[in-house]
């Protein structure tokens, strides 16, 4: 299968200040995982177009927009405790945003099976108007909006080891969207209970699954298929867009999951096999290991190929979690959301 790569140089001047972990570094760690997934025939390069105001709009607030575009015109400065701008941060971002809108656009022409977007910053923390978590635009729901608009049904997957609480609390009342997410409790930011489960119209379209500090590959599955796969089906997506986040791998530093690279080959089999080729998009969030991004994403574009063979790491197993799982399943079936 064909794989649309999309990445710009723009997202190197994105500059967070000395010592981030979320630096220009990391583009090259994922773009060595390019080379090391040895996918030459499948990879198919894909430059990123800027997302305009209106497709950021979509999502968030023309006067936090105009905030954050006019501390990047000043040459840069603080967004909130923890997410800095350079004068580079504001055509990063909306190229970052962008990428997902072109894989989409390129997609929908048949120009190949699935698509994976390099950028930086990242987005899924960033809710309408707050910046947040490294993030300025949430990318994954900048996509999925103009999805939801043409009348799709889309389904987010997020592995990221920090809960998106920017995209929950963006599509916490809409049930065009589905949003899954597998996270690390407790931990930054805080969210991400299993009883947050959506709210009016949309109730039951938010899936959270808080997993304990240790948590190995083997609880991912399980939870996926003992609980996201029935409520995938009911929800039956038309389209799936994951939030790659490689910061569940036992070696990030920030972080204390314990899988390895080839825990994430059946995780994202699974999620991808939901919708048919040419409507998957994966699209990078954190990981700040820079050779666990490289191992990640080259099991993640191998899987999305189609391709087989020893993993780069072996998966994992063994770890806690399975008594969490059991406990959001639980949940789900006493309040009949199922």
């Amino acid at each position: 299968m064909t794989v649309l790569f999309a990445t710009h140089a723009a997202y190197l001047e994105h500059l967070a200040g000395p010592r981030h972990p979320e630096r220009p570094e990391r583009l090259q760690a994922v773009l060595d995982g390019v080379a090391l997934a040895g996918l030459t025939e499948a990879i198919e390069p894909l430059e990123p177009v800027a997302a305009t105001r209106a497709d950021l709009e979509r999502v968030h607030p023309v006067a936090y927009l105009d905030r954050i575009e006019g501390i990047c015109a000043a040459g840069g400065g603080r967004l909130d405790a923890d997410t800095y701008a350079s004068s580079g941060s504001w055509l990063a971002a909306t190229l970052a945003a962008g990428a997902g809108l072109t894989a989409v656009h390129a997609l929908q022409q048949g120009r190949a099976d699935a698509a994976f977007c390099a950028v930086r910053p990242p987005g899924h923390h960033a809710t309408r108007d707050e910046s947040m978590g490294f993030c300025f635009v949430n990318n994954v729901a900048v996509v999925a909006a103009a999805l939801a608009d043409q009348g799709e049904r889309v389904m987010i997957f997020d592995y990221d080891a920090h809960h998106g609480n920017g995209t929950q609390a963006v599509f916490y009342h809409d049930p065009r969207v589905l949003f899954v997410s597998l996270h690390q409790w407790p931990l930054y930011p805080g969210t991400g209970r299993h009883t947050e489960v959506g709210e009016g119209p949309a109730r039951g379209s938010t899936v959270n699954v808080p997993l304990p500090p240790g948590a190995t590959g083997d609880v991912y599955l399980y939870a996926f298929d003992e609980l996201v796969a029935p409520i995938a089906d009911r929800f039956a997506p038309t389209w799936i867009i994951v939030s790659a986040g490689f910061d569940a791998h036992r070696n990030d530093p920030i972080t204390e999951l314990a899988l390895a690279a080839g825990d994430y080959a059946p995780l994202t089999r699974r999620v991808l096999s939901l919708v048919p080729a040419g409507r998957r998009l994966v699209m990078l969030e954190g990981g700040y290991d820079l050779d666990a991004l490289t191992f990640s994403s080259a099991t993640v574009l191998r899987e999305m190929a189609g391709e087989t063979g020893a993993p780069i790491e072996p998966a994992t197993s063994g770890g806690p979690g399975g008594g969490a799982v059991r406990h959001a399943r639980d949940y789900w079936e006493r309040e009949e959301l199922w």
